[in-house]
This record gives structure tokens, sequence and C-alpha cells, in this order.
């Protein structure tokens, strides 16, 4: 019941912060198909993400359920995980500022840290880039479509 509710929390906050960010351009877009960008993103993937969302983005065991600590495990990038449901901006935002500040969930804890001041803004697109760049082609294009609907 705790994994619901927290659950329902974290997915209405991040629609509001879905919602903020529609009245707004976005700022940073994915390039999944630049190569240059994409190999650059998968050094720094393994380097900074793969230790907890896997070198294959298969992500942590039980991820939807909170652990010990009451923080969810990292979840999957892979097309089981839920980033390909969120628009560009707002995966650059969870990744710079971290899910609490991104979503505006002000007692939120989570062990995804915050990548401000660690890795740079085109560091951090070439990251999400790669990510993007290993889903399947209906997965890659269902994450267009709900780009072009964030879009003012």
């Amino acid at each position: 019941m705790v994994a619901l509710v927290v659950g329902a929390a974290i997915v209405t906050s991040i629609a509001a912060s879905v919602f903020w960010m529609a009245s707004r351009a976005p700022v940073h877009r994915l390039r999944a198909d630049d190569a240059t960008l994409t190999a650059r993103g998968q050094r720094i993937y393994a380097a900074q993400c793969a230790a907890c969302h896997g070198a294959r983005l298969e992500g942590q065991a039980n991820w939807r359920e909170p652990g010990p600590d009451g923080r969810l495990p990292a979840p999957p990038h892979d097309a089981n995980g839920h980033t390909w449901h969120h628009p560009d901006e707002l995966l650059f935002r969870i990744t710079k500022f971290g899910v609490a500040k991104a979503a505006n969930l002000k007692d939120y804890a989570s062990a995804m840290p915050a990548y401000e001041g660690t890795l740079g803004d085109e560091e951090i697109v070439a990251v999400l880039s790669w990510i993007k760049s290993q889903w399947p082609a209906d997965i890659r294009s269902r994450h267009d479509e709900l780009n072009r609907s964030a879009e003012p």
C-alpha cells in the first residue's frame, strides 16, 4: 500500500511538472540519431549511471517498491521502464537537478543524485540521447510524439 501511495504521489508531481513545462519551449532535445553524441553518452553512462541503472539499462530489482531505506531502487531505462514516458526536458531536469527538485517534491528522498556540477548540460543530453538510441523504433516514435504534445 505504501508503494502505491508513494507511486501515486510521484506520478502526480511529475504530471504537474510536465504541465508546468508545457507552457515553455523545451530547451534540451535528445538527439538519438547523432552517432558522435550517443557514443559520448554511452561512455558517460558507463562511468556515471550503469552502477545503479545497469550496463544494459535494466535497472535494479523491484524498482517499483521502496527499499528498507524508503527509497525506490533505480528504474530501468530500457523499453520495460518508464523513462520514455517523460518528455526530454523533464528527463534532463531529473538528471541535472534530481527527482525532488524536477518534480517539485519537497520531502522526496531519492538515491538518484543530481548531476548539476558533475555533468555539463551537453553531457546530460549525450547520456539521455544514448539511452533513447537503445529503445526500439516504436518506443522512440512514441517518445517523439510525447515530446511534440509537450510543446506549447
